[in-house]
């Protein structure tokens, strides 16, 4: 296959793209921004294009393009265009987002449809944060299959990357969700506590509207899902007391000060961040009679384990021949134990079952 990284400038195509040169690939690097896209392709010696995401331009330039991965976020504006060029133009199509509203729109029963018929995989969500939750999803669907509530979540101790950084603040002005009785359902940021060990003892966790709340809903089938961090006690306070500003925090000036604070001040960790950092992933089933299953494993810092998981993703495509179309999550593709197999990964613990 021939494929592209498009989004090579931003700080994790980037880091993608210097890895899979490194072993041996040879992606098409593309993006927005001319400078820096032909600057790194001339680096690293690898064909570039330019281009921005209008439909028209993007199917034109992804005609001999067999796959993407697609790094250029923020993905709520940006993957639906490419995912229409990706379909148009029959190639195959892959990003990192964690945003609910992507994957809902890849999963959505007419873009399913559309990707069959034009013989394209479509899989949102393949590097930090939802390879290890979708897989750990899948691992307690397998301990569990009778399962009704699933909780996932994660600890990570390694900085964030401009993008990352504006998806959150973009973030501000909404609420929390989780999914209830299959169908997603939105609550006060702040409003839902509780006691976590993440695999480094008890921390007080808020739960947060990240991606699982979709794709562990598609992956496993259990209807209600949530989705924890671990806070700092006063800010788990704080969160609700935030909560209360997000029409202010929402608006346009404030919104466009801060992204305007995160392109001048913030970069993404450096390599000896990312390489002593680890991240802990933790999961919980429980089902109708009270029983109770947790899952744990560790993975390497969010930001490597994003450069494992997505090119060990792309590899796999590469090397699959047919390619099964239709909407996917990772652990869909691949299984639970997929995660056990990418780079910096431990093995699945079974910390508890209990009546």
């Amino acid at each position: 296959m021939k494929w592209m990284i498009y989004g090579a400038n931003g700080y994790t195509g980037e880091l993608i793209a210097r890895q899979a040169v490194e072993e041996g690939m040879a992606p098409v690097l593309a993006g927005r921004s001319a400078e820096a896209i032909e600057r790194l392709g001339k680096e690293l010696g690898c064909e570039t294009r330019v281009f921005s995401l209008s439909f028209d331009q993007a199917k034109q330039e992804l005609v001999d393009i067999d796959l993407v991965l697609h790094c250029a976020g923020p993905f709520a504006d940006t993957s639906q265009p490419m995912v229409e060029a990706c379909v148009a133009s029959k190639t195959h199509y892959l990003d990192i987002t964690g945003e609910i509203e992507v994957f809902e729109y890849i999963h959505s029963k007419k873009r399913v449809k559309l990707a069959q018929e034009a013989g394209v995989l479509l899989c949102s969500g393949v590097g930090f944060d939802v390879i290890p939750t979708d897989c750990v999803a899948r691992k307690l669907k397998e301990l569990m299959p009778d399962a009704t509530n699933l909780a996932l979540g994660f600890s990570a101790a390694a900085g964030i990357s401009r993008g990352t950084m504006k998806t959150a603040i973009r973030g501000l002005g909404s609420s929390s969700a989780e999914r209830k009785d299959g169908k997603l359902s939105p609550f006060p940021l702040g409003a839902k506590r509780r006691q976590i060990d993440f695999g480094r003892g008890k921390k007080t966790a808020i739960a947060i509207p990240w991606g699982d709340v979709s794709t562990a809903y598609y992956t496993t089938g259990v209807p209600n899902i949530t989705t924890w961090v671990p806070v700092p006690p006063v800010y788990a306070y704080g969160a609700r007391l935030l909560s209360w500003f997000s029409p202010i925090l929402g608006s346009d000036a404030v919104q466009g000060k801060l992204l305007r604070y995160v392109d001048e001040n913030v970069s993404g960790p450096d390599e000896s961040e990312r390489e002593r950092s680890s991240t802990y992933v933790w999961g919980e089933a429980t089902n109708g009679e009270g029983r109770k299953v947790i899952v744990r494993i560790k993975t390497a810092s969010t930001y490597a384990f994003t450069v494992y998981g997505a090119l060990e993703v792309v590899k796999r495509l590469i090397d699959s021949k047919p390619v099964i179309p239709g909407s996917f999550t990772p652990a869909m593709l691949f299984g639970s134990h997929f995660i056990e197999e990418i780079e910096g990964s431990s093995s699945f613990v079974v910390d508890e079952v209990r009546l």
